[in-house]
């Protein structure tokens, strides 16, 4: 059973998680982080899809694979109870859970929980400080809100993969996505920002609300400067590889050994750094000496720094610009950056541990608060690990009655 310390920001708070594969289950992870009490409905038999989705498995002392990273990395901090919903007596356990809980988060297709009775107007019902979010890939009107979304589509059709990737006419020049679900995590961060500005609302008013939360709504306001490029610049910008659109220099460069990314945000900076590079002269021509200048001239300008820097091996390059006070840094692998004395200062990797699978390491929470200190110690949980306690705690069920819906396979 996952405890709710008293000293927890959320403490006192239940979320109902009716959510599954990425944007609600982080949304309902950073919540659970921050103390709430999070009920995660699955499947029985099945859970979330993500379960399934690896390799790479955990596995058990014998070898046999449980869950899969996936998972693993979106459903620290909560419950599990398996339950079926499409089953009548499923629907009426959520709806009583719903009763008591202060916040719901699914993310099923519009219209998909409402001839379950568990869609907000129906819950509101029984609740009306209810905080009810809605995730779907395209929100619950306009012309797409039947389609279903996922995130790669969402990449594309959101405009992220139109500037993301070498431009044309370079080696390997296509849109790319981005290497994890930006439009998924991006959309489970905004969702927390509004369950938690809701839940401040209903302990006012008394009054809850429905939250109608869009990947591709998410997706499109994070373009953020990129947006605003094209709405006061009148032009949809492309993609530029790893340069950046509005600043130069702050790219990748090749030095003797390896690559490095130099990210010179203003003119001291670009001095330091020619001064670094033993060409002070460059930082005084008039079409580098500002940043909008070497923006307009950046063709020019990176042929005459790339080969400065490719004569320098990088970890000498790195002190000498840590010296001069030049923003750098390395291009760390997944394992470089958990194996870094940084990572280990600031805490990003903790061991937890499962009864079947023993001790594992897991993400952290990035999450630093003086006086309410996030949790990390409920590793996420085996499917339907906690459904009796909860039905138990939560509902007053007796164990006939447990024991009645799992010969019927509610449970």
């Amino acid at each position: 059973m996952v405890a709710n310390p008293e000293n927890s920001a959320l403490a006192g708070v239940r979320v109902l998680d009716l959510s599954r594969v990425l944007a609600g289950p982080w949304a309902t992870q950073v919540l659970g982080d921050l103390g709430a009490e999070v009920i995660k409905i699955e499947r029985p038999g099945a859970g979330d899809d993500t379960r399934g989705w690896g390799p790479p498995f955990l596995k058990t002392e014998s070898g046999d694979q449980t869950d899969a990273a996936y998972f693993l990395c979106a459903n620290r901090n909560k419950k599990s109870v398996a339950l079926d919903i499409a089953a009548p007596e499923g629907q009426a356990l959520v709806k009583r859970l719903a009763a008591t809980s202060h916040i719901v988060v699914e993310n099923f297709k519009t219209g998909g929980l409402k001839k379950y009775g568990l869609d907000y107007e129906s819950l509101k019902a029984d609740n009306p400080a209810l905080v009810y979010c809605s995730i779907t890939g395209f929100g619950h009107d306009g012309p797409y809100a039947q389609r279903a979304g996922y995130d790669y589509l969402i990449q594309a059709m959101g405009g992220l993969m139109s500037i993301t990737g070498q431009p044309d006419g370079a080696p390997g020049a296509e849109p790319m996505k981005v290497g994890v679900a930006v439009a998924d995590l991006f959309t489970g961060m905004y969702a927390v920002t509004g369950v938690l500005a809701a839940l401040r609302h209903a302990e006012r008013t008394g009054v809850g609300q429905h939250l109608d939360l869009a990947l591709f709504d998410c997706q499109a306001a994070m373009l953020a400067n990129q947006a605003m490029n094209y709405f006061i610049g009148g032009q949809a910008p492309g993609r530029l590889g790893n340069a950046h659109p509005n600043i130069a220099p702050y790219q990748v460069f090749a030095a003797k050994d390896g690559h490095i990314v130099i990210a010179v945000g203003n003119e001291r900076q670009f001095k330091a750094f020619c001064e670094v590079l033993g060409a002070p002269e460059i930082a005084g021509e008039a079409d580098y000496a500002t940043n909008e200048a070497r923006v307009r001239n950046r063709d020019a300008l990176t042929p005459r720094l790339s080969p400065l820097i490719s004569a320098w091996e990088t970890a000498k390059l790195m002190a000498a610009l840590e010296a001069a006070g030049v923003p750098y840094g390395p291009i760390n692998t997944i394992d470089e950056v958990f194996e870094s004395e940084l990572a280990a200062a600031r805490g990003l990797s903790v061991d937890m541990t499962r009864p079947a699978e023993g001790a594992a390491r897991y993400l952290a929470s990035p999450l630093k608060l003086s006086e309410t200190p996030v949790r990390n110690d409920a590793p996420p949980p085996p499917l339907g690990a906690d459904t009796e306690d909860v039905l138990k705690t939560a509902l007053g069920l007796s164990a006939e009655d447990i024991a009645s819906l799992g010969a019927k396979g509610v449970i």
